[in-house]
């Protein structure tokens, strides 16, 4: 899509970057769940303030601009040849226009030296898995459970974890399939 492109986080749109990053997130668990939604990392909150600045902090924050709008945000670690997509948002009004297919794209001539990328999404985020794995190239890694725990978070995914019923580890080769 043409006029999307990245630009770095600055300081003073950091509030409303992590609220962008909320309403984003919560409308999909909401979309998926309505009012019945049990994943709450915080009291309303799909995804907690402090996970997002812990996110923030820890890689580089870019804003998804389109024509100068402020219209979602991502969050890269990257480490030489490795790189990890912490966040990725659009926001819902901009749903469905190729947006985050764009962003992605910037991403990745963003950061040309990485080999292999690595994300991970929740199995109820339908939108999410489709994204990566049919739009993006990112093929399903893993799948972690209360049967597969993540070795980093094994609480994530047991009985009282936010995603009892599990996430996916995707990942994506840059020089095709190999492994």
């Amino acid at each position: 899509m043409n006029g999307v492109y990245l630009e770095k986080l600055q300081n003073d749109d950091r509030e409303q970057f992590i609220k962008d990053n909320q309403e984003a997130f919560n409308y999909g668990a909401l979309e998926e769940f309505g009012l019945r939604d049990d994943h709450f990392e915080e009291e309303g909150e799909i995804i907690s303030r402090k996970t997002i600045e812990t996110s923030i902090d820890s890689g580089e924050a870019l804003r998804i601009m389109l024509d100068g709008r402020k219209i979602g945000g991502a969050v890269v670690k990257v480490c030489g040849e490795k790189g990890e997509l912490d966040l990725l948002f659009v926001s819902p009004k901009e749903h469905s226009k190729g947006i985050g297919f764009a962003a992605w794209q910037a991403i990745e001539k963003r950061y040309p030296d990485v080999k292999v990328w690595e994300t991970f999404t929740p199995y109820f985020e339908k939108r999410n898995i489709h994204f990566y794995v049919n739009r993006c190239g990112f093929k399903i890694a893993e799948f972690f459970n209360k049967y597969h725990p993540d070795p980093n978070e094994p609480d994530m995914c047991d009985e009282d974890g936010q995603f009892e019923d599990g996430m996916f580890r995707f990942e994506k080769r840059m020089d095709g399939d190999k492994k």
